[in-house]
């Protein structure tokens, strides 16, 4: 009786799983192994929402691998070390792993292989896809700028939608841990797990999304990306179903997967990219922690800023068009350190994703991939165009519901209570126009 090792990582999901169908097709039997790994909470990347989220996914990959004749093993401690024990205890000839892009994953890599040998395969195109580094242009690592990216990943093959096993074996006396339970600081978060990530998908309206994703109420985006981040749904898979659907709405979710997958083959070509800027404006940022701790709080005296952080403080997440205005009011208009915004987020964010993260915070601060680094967006134009109604900020700044149209985007004219702007608005244009200049 042959033995592989499956050892999960971002890759919580039966469906579309190359190293899960690898280690079935390897042997007879198969140990689904996850390691609790105290090095997350080394680095600070454990927060509260996503250990919560992590404890639902595993017990709904538990639940579903028990349905098919499997059952996951949960250990704590190193993960290369683990792994190697559960592989000598189980007689496993083959343990294998997806590839990850971060330093931290390498790192975990490399000690993998110096434990394992020739017994650890890494698969690539499990979390993304296409694996970072499939397309590069001629005599460079990887793509700097998206929109040549995107025109060389919609030409490059991609591998077969897998499906998921249908009957798998665990051998007995592979002991592990209790499956973990965490608690979330935000009240509202999403439901963890593959189940749930495929019963969202069916029910999203993918043909709404051309029209509506960027319409802050109508909240016609996706919602999958954290499912995205703990790999409870496979890109790849989603890509190829949307392809097939067809439409407009379509093709701009398949877009933002190639950005997703851009910004993955950046981070694996340029590691320090997560703290660092990618390219440096030579910035002196301006530090002001009450500034820092109103925006944080949303309490900057501009709603629809407002109205986004505390979406986060509530969900664990925020909608995409109002992460971009809300970092571009900290970093363009308060000419704060991205690195302050991009660890905040981290913090609180379900779908807290090292290389999307960091990199579009770098986007918007002007270090990283833009070719307009200049680029400021106006909280007030980007008020009036995507929540024309007001019916976001209604939703998260109830104390202004009672404004009437466009003015509850204004309190400071009709509602005095409300905390005063961070910025007089007779200031902001001004500051919108030299904040790369301030100290």
């Amino acid at each position: 009786m042959t033995v592989s090792v499956a050892l999960f990582t971002q890759d919580l999901r039966l469906h579309d799983n190359p190293v899960l169908h690898a280690a079935s097709r390897a042997a007879d039997q198969v140990v689904p192994l996850f390691v609790l790994d105290p090095a997350v909470e080394a680095v600070g990347f454990a927060a509260s929402n996503r250990q919560a989220f992590l404890a639902e996914c595993l017990a709904d990959l538990d639940a579903s691998l028990r349905r098919i004749g499997a059952r996951l093993v949960v250990r704590r401690g190193d993960p290369a070390g683990q792994a190697a024990r559960v592989a000598a205890e189980a007689g496993a000839d083959t343990v294998h792993v997806a590839a990850g892009v971060s330093a931290f994953a390498r790192r975990r890599e490399a000690r993998l292989r110096e434990r394992l040998g020739g017994r650890l395969h890494v698969h690539d195109g499990v979390l993304t896809v296409l694996p970072p580094g499939l397309v590069t242009p001629a005599g460079r690592d990887h793509y700097a700028v998206f929109t040549p990216y995107h025109r060389a990943w919609q030409q490059a093959p991609r591998r077969s939608v897998l499906g998921a096993p249908r009957k798998l074996s665990t051998p007995d006396g592979i002991d592990g841990v209790a499956l973990p339970t965490a608690k979330p600081v935000s009240p509202a978060l999403p439901e963890g797990g593959e189940t749930a990530a495929r019963e969202l998908r069916r029910r999203w309206d993918i043909d709404s999304y051309a029209d509506l994703h960027d319409a802050l109420a109508a909240d016609g985006t996706s919602r999958l990306s954290p499912y995205l981040h703990f790999g409870c749904l496979s890109a790849n898979e989603l890509a190829a179903l949307a392809s097939k659907h067809g439409g407009e709405g379509a093709a701009g979710f398949v877009r933002q997967l190639a950005w997703r997958d851009f910004h993955h083959q950046v981070l694996a070509a340029r590691p320090d990219a997560a703290h660092q800027d990618y390219r440096t404006r030579e910035d002196r940022w301006h530090r002001d922690e009450r500034e820092a701790t109103a925006w944080r709080e949303g309490r900057t005296g501009y709603p629809i800023v407002d109205a986004g952080m505390r979406q986060l403080a509530h969900e664990g997440w925020m909608h995409n068009r109002a992460r971009l205005l809300t970092a571009s009011f900290l970093v363009k208009t308060l000419h704060q350190d991205w690195r302050i915004g991009a660890a905040h987020f981290l913090e609180l964010l379900v779908d807290g994703d090292l290389a999307n993260n960091q990199l579009n915070w770098q986007w918007v601060a002007g270090t990283g991939t833009d070719t307009r680094p200049n680029r400021v967006l106006n909280p007030l134009r980007q008020a009036d165009r995507y929540d024309p109604d007001g019916a976001y900020v209604r939703r998260w700044v109830p104390e202004l519901a009672h404004l009437p149209g466009l003015s509850i985007h204004r309190p400071w004219l009709l509602a005095p209570d409300y905390p005063a702007p961070l910025i007089a608005p007779e200031d902001l244009s001004a500051r919108l126009r030299t904040a790369r200049a301030l100290d």
